[in-house]
């Protein structure tokens, strides 16, 4: 694993693999409606796009998405993930953001 890789902190995910949302406990502080948004979102895009998703910070705290299938998955939609993506930074642009200001206050104290 890269030092690039290790300043990663994964804000939530969803695998289509296994059915299950992943909200990291560490960000159980951030209101329940943007926990329950990023649920729909994650959830969403995997059901339509197959494989796994995370929402990442970078070191810098830059929120980013991140996307990975099974070699064998003939189902996943790489096009389609690229697309969802597109339009989630677009459609949800003021929470994304959002998300990137309370992690850069409240974890890296900037």
């Amino acid at each position: 694993m890269s030092k690039k890789e290790q300043k990663r902190v994964v804000l939530c995910g969803a695998s289509n693999y296994n059915e299950k949302y992943y909200l990291n406990p560490d960000f159980l502080k951030l209101p329940k409606g943007i926990q329950d948004e990023l649920k729909v979102m994650c959830v969403l895009f995997v059901s339509e796009v197959g494989g796994i998703l995370t929402l990442e910070y970078e070191a810098d705290g830059t929120l980013c998405f991140r996307v990975a299938a099974d070699e064998e998955d003939i189902l996943f939609d790489e096009i389609g993930a690229g697309l969802k993506i597109k339009e989630y930074q677009q459609t949800k642009q003021e929470l994304l953001k959002g998300l990137e200001l309370y992690y850069r206050a409240a974890v890296l104290r900037e």
